[in-house]
């Protein structure tokens, strides 16, 4: 991994699904927090975390594509899957 990880957000940011984003999960507070986030392998724990939570609440399968997406645009490969 040579560039930073890039947030997990894909520009949807709509919180309607208890307080999660219906494009990414994360929930106004996780938002914040990976904002926080500085050392890429704490980066890169924190998008692991999310692809968990994205597998146990359903319905997110379109994020993997649309991140994938951002991460080629940005030059970046992550070493895991983004999908469970």
């Amino acid at each position: 991994m040579s560039k930073k990880i890039p947030s997990p957000c894909i520009d949807v940011c709509k919180f309607r699904r208890e307080g999660h984003c219906l494009g990414c999960s994360m929930t106004k507070s996780q938002k914040k927090l990976f904002k926080s986030v500085k050392k890429p392998d704490q980066r890169e724990g924190f998008v692991q975390l999310l692809v968990c939570q994205q597998a146990q609440m359903g319905r997110y399968t379109h994020w993997a594509p649309a991140y994938q997406k951002k991460l080629d645009k940005k030059k970046v490969r992550v070493n895991f899957p983004l999908t469970k």
